[in-house]
């Protein structure tokens, strides 16, 4: 295994790496960092979240910028405000060391525009952003992204089955000529066959990380036989057992996650529902809330889920098991973070079990019964 410094990078950022407990190199970053800081390339990356991608992009990303240039030099796509605050908050750590200023910005809806207009008027080298946001920025000509050389899709697949395809779109139009393109996505629909096709070199290096492992391999799949009307209870049971632990319970609805929240709040239980008409404000509170740990678990929707991260969660609870095979990898991706083990835990009413087979066989899995 190489050490960050056989991979090419400067032993300043290693410093800032060695605080944040980043030593060892995973998979993805001891494949994809000696390609991107020798060769301007292309790159499409097929990897989970959690495999440690911000820093096999980050890092490469701050070797490029010359600070001596005040354009934005590289921008950094990703589908959620958290995912978009975590990418910019890391590259500030991983840069606490180094001899220049590098100066990333971020973007996204949810909060005023002006506040944002404001920090790119400063020197920025690197805007890291939501699709929708970075757009009106563009089009108001308040951020000018036509000095980019490097433009970074981290969670591609998220971000069209978010409904970004044609934000997406316009912002690849730009400036196609000058810059690479690096694309990192867990799973490849047709879609994203496209955008590749279309956007990217057909030299494009192309990296798949743990290439069996759909699902990361620390996690355990479990299924638990109970009835429509015994849910409750059942899912009471697994919480009980589970006092000390956290988690998040996937519902389909918005509605079932608010009446599932309201009915673990009234047995005691100390939960938070994200769902997708809150306001942003509400959903920052609930957040917080569960990563100090003053929320034990978290009920959410599929959507609402997006771009959480949050180590030492020790399990996610399938209320229903998803219709879309990308969702269940999605979910119970959640948990098993950074090397640590996981349990996904799918609920199954009589007629599912078919079901469970379909998971087990697409995704190469296996299910194991757990009996309260």
């Amino acid at each position: 295994m190489a050490s960050f410094s056989e991979l090419g990078i400067h032993k300043n950022y290693i410093k800032g790496l060695k605080e944040l407990n980043i030593v060892n190199p995973t998979e993805i970053q001891e494949t994809v960092i000696p390609i991107l800081l020798k060769s301007k390339t292309d790159l499409i990356g097929l990897a989970q979240t959690g495999t440690g991608k911000t820093a096999a992009f980050g890092l490469p990303v701050l070797h490029a910028i010359d600070t001596n240039n005040s354009d934005v030099q590289a921008l950094i796509i990703a589908p959620t405000r958290e995912l978009v605050q975590q990418i910019q908050k890391q590259l500030f750590r991983f840069t606490k060391y180094i001899d220049q200023k590098i100066f990333a910005e971020g973007v996204y809806g949810g909060e005023k525009i002006d506040k944002q207009i404001k920090a790119l008027k400063r020197t920025t080298h690197i805007v890291v952003a939501t699709p929708g946001r970075l757009l009106d920025l563009v089009e108001r000509g308040d951020v000018d992204i036509s000095k980019v050389k490097i433009l970074v899709l981290d969670e591609a697949d998220e971000m069209l089955s978010m409904g970004f395809k044609e934000d997406l779109t316009k912002i690849l139009k730009f400036n196609t000529s000058k810059r690479n393109t690096w694309l990192f996505s867990a799973t490849m629909p047709e879609e994203i066959k496209r955008i590749v096709k279309t956007y990217m070199s057909p030299d494009a290096v192309k990296i798949e990380v743990n290439k069996n492992a759909l699902v990361n391999e620390n996690i355990s799949h479990h299924y638990v036989n109970t009835s429509i009307k015994d849910k409750l209870n059942m899912i009471i049971r697994i919480l009980d057992k589970r006092q000390d632990e956290r988690g998040i319970i996937f519902c389909k609805t918005k509605a079932g996650t608010q009446a599932l929240a309201h009915q673990l709040q009234q047995e005691g239980f100390a939960v938070g529902a994200l769902e997708g008409d809150m306001q942003q404000k509400e959903r920052d509170k609930v957040m917080r809330a569960f990563k100090n740990e003053s929320l034990q678990v978290l009920i959410s929707t599929d959507v609402s889920a997006r771009g959480i991260d949050v180590n030492n969660l020790a399990f996610v609870l399938h209320h229903q098991l998803p219709e879309h095979l990308d969702y269940y990898t999605h979910r119970s991706g959640r948990t098993a973070r950074a090397g640590k083990t996981g349990q996904s835990i799918a609920l199954i009413i009589p007629g599912e079990m078919q079901k469970v087979l379909e998971v087990q066989k697409a995704l190469g899995i296996t299910f194991k019964e757990l009996t309260m």
